[in-house]
């Protein structure tokens, strides 16, 4: 094994998904300013996620739909002359 290429300050952070308030720790070397409070009273590095795996709609299973059949018609009306044009060349 190669020696001096694992990181040195691989230690225990928390996790936080702001979306949620949902909360894990695991050991990692990511750099961060914030700090929290755990569950056991001492303090850890806080890093503050935008998704996770609570709050993903792949995992959730709720998937936003986007309704394109408004947009279809909003650009078909706005360029209805273009296509009328094109149609009887």
């Amino acid at each position: 094994m190669k020696k001096d290429i694992h990181p040195k300050d691989y230690r225990l952070v928390v996790f936080k998904d702001m979306s949620n308030d949902y909360v894990f720790m695991t050991k990692s070397t990511v750099a961060t300013k914030d700090t929290i409070t755990w569950e056991d009273g001492k303090e850890y590095p806080l890093v503050k996620l935008e998704i996770s795996n609570t709050s993903h709609p792949f995992y959730t299973g709720k998937i936003k739909l986007i309704d394109t059949a408004g947009r279809v018609d909003k650009f078909k009306t706005k360029y209805q002359k273009h296509f009328e044009n094109r149609n009887k060349a």
